[in-house]
């Protein structure tokens, strides 16, 4: 892995020393109280006793599933495999995470868990080449993330993994963000095979574009929406009969909005995350597109 150098450019051009949390605890204590602004995840409970151990920190993300982070205290500290295995506990007992949401969060999020893509943060000072192998070969929804603190006051966190998974077949959404009484949604899975082939072309091509932005972008699958995300969502496509709608993570004010193309949906209900709303329908359409899904990448 690349080492990671910070400088301050003012007064004088000097580089900050890179040191770790002198206690672990104080790291889970900086990431819980900010969750939401480090991985878009809301949290949920502090070291959650399970059986057979206690799981470090408890939330659910942005796409409404359960996010488990797990932090490595020492070199020979087999997080990974401590992650797995409560992921694993978790999915044989979904019925005690959704009581704990609604403990926190109340009935109507409890009821939006989407089973579809668990996932286990394993955060640690730094990885060792065969931490990153294994996780690949599990092929789980596993997110390694690095830290670094720089002085007293900044802290850098950086994922030094994609993982691309199947989505689990059993995710189930019982109600929409947008309407609690219409429970007649098809799939994304769904959606996308009924949709015109030209537009089913044209949404290949979108994926593949955004997958080639980088290496630390991977795709989620849920139930009814994709979303494209870093350490948090980026983009997210939801597929229609006649178009594909792209949610990005940007602020409408810093982009230029079209009518009739793209629009502010900042206070309208939308599947997925992301304050600007693109319409595509045509190749064209894409084309265009791809500046603001670059933009959305670049700033997040």
């Amino acid at each position: 892995m690349a080492d990671v150098k910070l400088f301050r450019i003012k007064p004088e051009v000097k580089e900050l020393a890179v040191s770790s949390v002198a206690l672990e605890r104080e790291l889970q204590t900086l990431l819980e109280n900010n969750l939401q602004t480090f991985f878009g995840v809301t949290f949920l409970k502090s070291e959650y006793s399970i059986t057979s151990g206690r799981i470090d920190s408890i939330g659910i993300d942005e796409n409404n599933c359960p996010v488990i982070i797990e932090y490595k205290r020492s070199v020979s500290e087999n997080v990974i495999n401590q992650g797995l295995f409560y992921l694993d506990w978790l999915l044989d007992h979904k019925a005690d995470f959704k009581l704990l949401v609604i403990d926190e969060l109340g009935m109507d999020k409890a009821n939006e868990i989407d089973w579809a893509m668990p996932c286990v943060i394993c955060v640690a000072n730094d990885f060792t080449r065969y931490d990153e192998h294994a996780v690949n070969q599990m092929q789980k929804n596993i997110r390694l993330v690095r830290y670094k603190l720089f002085g007293e006051d900044l802290i850098l966190l950086e994922q030094i993994n994609a993982p691309n998974v199947v989505p689990l077949k059993d995710s189930t959404v019982k109600n929409s963000p947008v309407s609690s009484k219409d429970k007649s949604y098809k799939t994304f899975d769904e959606q996308l095979a009924t949709t015109h082939p030209q537009l089913r072309k044209i949404y290949e091509s979108l994926h593949d574009y955004i997958m080639s932005l980088g290496d630390d972008i991977s795709e989620n699958r849920l139930k009814l929406y994709s979303a494209y995300k870093k350490l948090k969502n980026v983009v997210c496509l939801e597929v229609r009969a006649k178009s594909i709608m792209v949610y990005l993570r940007l602020n409408p004010s810093d982009v230029e909005l079209v009518d009739g193309f793209c629009r502010d949906v900042t206070n309208i209900g939308h599947w997925g995350t992301g304050d600007v709303e693109i319409t595509i329908k045509d190749e064209n359409d894409f084309v265009v597109a791809k500046e603001y899904i670059l933009k959305a990448y670049q700033v997040n």
